[in-house]
């Protein structure tokens, strides 16, 4: 009888124990963070992509991941503020998008793990020691090649084929965006462009630069694509399209606000894949033995509504190649 009621005890005691440790693992719920140096609105794919990639690998928020959002609505002043109220949220792991943000993070901690879902290059900026083995607390994914600049005018050319000067819309106050005009104007040098700078490091500075365009008229514009000109993506379209001037545009989501054309990283990939990193963080890995990773594929997107809008005839030989055509 001792023998049965020790076996009973111990079964019960151990039934008792796993069904707490199996209650454990399913309450348990991870803290994440998200830092957006834009609107809501104007990241919804790609924080799309993000959850999306995060329910494959068995995550849900709500039930084992709760996210907590932040948003300066293109005000990159503000950005400090909203990280530190992110670090003090106590979150295990952020994920941001772009120089601005990044900055604004390490600012207030260097030991939270923090996935980068796109920005430019983190080595030149000092984020990373290497694209290997970065080191620190910041990984991710970056939309950089060093030929994108070039492959850009060379679209250009070919949808223009007589322009000789073209704009360049970039924030000087971004150092990725002080590498990026280098190369445009290195690329432009070997295809006999000149190039009109129109460089902005606010928000407010973007008046002058339309005006600018406007009285040195260029053949064609390209606006190299980073926090501040995303937050304004429908301003700057706006500009271009009156003033009847073709734009080629770094990110798709000016093309899908009515944008000319634009080739660029697919950044809801970016960030679908942004998600294995931070399974991988909240699994016990650090951000820093997790190598930075480039783009897979670049995009080619043209809106032929523009197109018409603007009096322009996009070549079929460019039209051919586009991966998506808005009609």
């Amino acid at each position: 009888m001792k023998n049965k009621i020790t076996g009973l005890t111990l079964s019960t005691l151990l039934f008792a124990v796993c069904s707490s440790v199996e209650a454990q693992q399913v309450t348990k719920v991870h803290r994440i963070g998200f830092l957006g140096a834009a609107s809501a609105s104007a990241l919804a794919k790609r924080l799309d992509a993000f959850r999306q990639g995060m329910r494959e690998l068995g995550y849900e928020e709500g039930k084992n991941i709760l996210i907590t959002y932040r948003y300066s609505d293109g005000k990159l002043d503000r950005l400090p503020g909203l990280a530190a109220e992110l670090v003090n949220q106590k979150v295990e792991v952020i994920v941001t998008h772009g120089e601005a943000a990044i900055r604004a993070l390490k600012g207030v901690t260097q030991t939270i793990p923090i996935v980068v879902g796109v920005t430019g290059d983190l080595v030149v900026t000092g984020h990373a020691a290497s694209l290997a083995r970065p080191g620190g607390n910041i990984t991710g994914f970056v939309d950089t090649s060093p030929d994108v600049s070039g492959k850009r005018l060379e679209l250009l050319k070919e949808v223009l084929p007589k322009a000789s000067r073209i704009a360049v819309l970039w924030n000087g106050a971004n150092p990725i965006k002080v590498l990026d005009f280098k190369e445009t104007a290195a690329a432009a040098h070997g295809l006999a462009l000149k190039l009109q700078s129109l460089e902005v490091r606010a928000s407010e500075d973007l008046d002058a630069a339309f005006k600018a365009a406007t009285t040195q008229p260029s053949a064609a514009l390209i606006v190299l694509q980073d926090a501040l000109t995303n937050a304004y993506a429908r301003k700057i379209v706006e500009f271009a399209n009156t003033s009847r001037l073709p734009a080629m545009y770094g990110s798709t989501e000016f093309v899908e606000v009515g944008g000319l054309i634009s080739y660029a990283a697919n950044f809801p990939d970016l960030f679908r894949r942004a998600a294995t990193y931070v399974d991988k963080i909240l699994k016990g890995t650090k951000a820093g033995d997790l190598p930075v990773q480039q783009p897979r594929k670049f995009d080619l997107v043209i809106n032929l509504k523009t197109a018409k809008q603007i009096g322009l005839t996009i070549p079929p030989n460019v039209l051919a190649r586009a991966d998506r055509v808005i009609r």
